[in-house]
């Protein structure tokens, strides 16, 4: 996706170690105009997964994923990264690691909002060594709900994700796909 593209060359700073900062249009300050693309563009792509709800990660993933859902006309359930007084004491829980803070990070979904049986979406942010993305498949085979597919804004081959993505055999579908980063620049391939 082009518009994604060129924000990532203009806007994004590569921290080191697979770190991309995207904070000023993705998961700081957020574009809406440019989400609203993104989301549309993931609507028709997976325009014929018959899913009924969207799945994603808090906080990052929320943007994506609601504009995808509103093209879509569904429901987005994000999993919480603490547990609020407001969700029953029964709830679906894993843990994955948090590549940016470096700590391991609870999801957890109330099973009210992640049926059995129900055709799941799940769109996030990055795709990069597929840990959180892999937290999120843990809680909707957890719900007994069938994943009808992946998502995500920006893909980091170099991190080795879809490849742990590729036994769920669904389709996996990223904007925005680096192959490499360093030095201020980074190497982009067309996405899959």
């Amino acid at each position: 996706m082009r518009l994604l593209r060129d924000r990532i060359i203009n806007e994004g700073k590569d921290l080191g170690n697979g770190i991309l900062k995207v904070d000023s249009f993705v998961n700081h300050q957020v574009d809406p105009v440019l989400m609203d693309a993104c989301g549309r563009e993931f609507a028709h792509f997976f325009k014929d997964s018959r899913a009924q709800r969207v799945l994603t990660a808090e906080i990052s993933g929320i943007a994506p994923a609601l504009m995808t859902a509103k093209y879509l006309n569904l429901p987005v359930v994000y999993a919480r990264k603490s547990k609020p007084i407001t969700m029953p004491d029964t709830v679906y829980l894993t843990v994955a690691p948090s590549h940016t803070k470096g700590v391991m990070a609870e999801l957890i979904v109330s099973p009210e909002y992640l049926p059995r049986g129900e055709r799941i979406l799940i769109i996030d942010d990055f795709l990069a060594s597929g840990a959180t993305i892999m937290g999120l498949v843990r809680l909707v085979k957890a719900a007994g709900a069938d994943l009808v597919g992946i998502g995500t804004l920006i893909e980091k081959t170099f991190e080795g994700g879809r490849e742990l993505l590729a036994a769920l055999d669904v389709p996996v579908y990223s904007l925005v796909t680096i192959s490499a980063m360093g030095n201020g620049k980074f190497e982009f391939k067309e996405s899959k």
